[in-house]
C-alpha cells in the first residue's frame, strides 16, 4: 500500500481520526491528549495531504477505502472506532457502510448536502485555498501574530480563531496552500461525495458545529436516513473545523460515540 503517514499513542480500543479536505492529521492535536488515556488513537494524513504521498490508486471513496482496509490490516486493526471531520466524516461513515468499523462518529461531515450546498462549500474551500496560496509565509506569519488576524484567517472555519496558535495558523495555511491532493479531491465531487447511506448495524454518532460556515445542518429527519439509530448532538459553540474550538467537547464526544 502506499506509505500514509500517521501518528499512534494511547490504549484501549483502536480510533482511527481522519482530516478533513486539506487539513493533515495535526487537525486532532486539542484533542489527542484527551483520547490517548482511553483509546488507542492513530490520526492518519489522507494520501495527498499532510505529509502522506499522493495515492498510486487515485482520489475519491473508492481509493480511500481501499487504503484504509490495507491500513487496518498493516496495523493490526479488527474494525476500529473511526471518526472524521468534513470529508473525514464522509469517509467515516463510507467505512461504516462497508462494514469496516464497529463505530462512526461524524463531525460537520461532508457528503450530506444538495447540489447548491456542495457548490458553495466546494468554492469556499477553494477561495481559502487560493488565499493561502497567493499570501507569502511571512505575511501570513505576521497576521496570525493577533488573535484579529487569526480570525481574519480562519474565521469561516473555525469558531474560536483566538484559541488557535500563531503557529499552527502558520502551518495550516502552508499545508492547505502546498497540498497536491486539494484539487483532485475537489474534482471528484462534481459526480459524487454524496451519502444517503444507511449505516445500521454500529453505532453511529453525527455532530453538527452550531457555527458551521462551510457546510448547512441538515434536519434530525435527514439524518435518520443516513443513521436510522444514529445520535445527533450539536457543538456549540464550535465551527466546520471544531478540534481546537472546544477539545473536551468534542474528546467526549468522540470518547461516547466509540464506546
Amino acid at each position: 500500500m502506499d506509505d500514509v503517514v500517521y501518528d499512534r499513542a494511547g490504549r484501549g480500543e483502536p480510533l482511527v481520526l481522519i482530516h478533513g479536505i486539506g487539513h493533515r492529521r495535526q487537525a486532532w492535536s486539542p484533542v489527542f491528549p484527551l483520547l490517548t488515556p482511553y483509546r488507542d488513537v492513530i490520526a492518519v494524513d489522507l494520501p495527498g495531504f499532510g505529509e502522506s504521498p499522493e495515492p498510486s490508486g487515485g482520489y475519491g471513496v473508492e481509493p480511500a477505502l481501499v487504503m484504509f482496509k490495507e491500513l487496518f490490516t498493516e496495523l493490526g486493526l479488527d474494525r476500529p472506532h473511526v471518526a472524521g471531520n468534513s470529508l473525514g466524516g464522509l469517509l467515516s461513515l463510507e467505512l461504516g457502510r462497508a462494514g469496516l468499523v464497529r463505530s462512526v462518529t461524524a463531525l460537520s461531515p461532508a457528503g450530506l448536502w444538495n447540489r447548491r450546498q456542495k457548490v458553495y462549500a466546494i468554492a469556499t474551500l477553494k477561495a481559502h485555498r487560493a488565499l493561502a496560496q497567493r499570501t507569502p509565509p511571512h505575511v501570513v506569519r505576521r497576521i496570525a501574530a493577533t488573535a484579529a488576524g487569526r480570525r481574519a484567517l480562519t474565521g469561516m472555519i473555525v469558531g474560536r480563531p483566538e484559541l488557535q496558535s500563531p503557529e499552527t495558523v502558520v502551518e495550516d495555511a502552508h499545508a492547505l496552500a502546498t497540498a497536491p491532493g486539494f484539487e483532485p479531491t475537489a474534482a471528484q465531487s462534481r459526480g459524487g461525495f454524496r451519502f444517503t447511506g444507511p449505516v445500521t448495524s454500529i453505532p453511529v454518532t453525527i455532530a453538527w458545529a452550531q457555527h458551521d460556515r462551510i457546510l448547512a445542518r441538515p434536519r434530525v429527519a435527514e439524518l435518520r436516513k443516513i443513521a436510522p439509530a444514529g445520535t445527533f448532538k450539536l457543538l456549540p459553540g464550535c465551527g466546520h473545523v471544531p478540534m481546537s474550538d472546544d477539545p473536551a467537547l468534542v474528546a467526549k464526544t468522540l470518547l461516547d460515540g466509540s464506546r
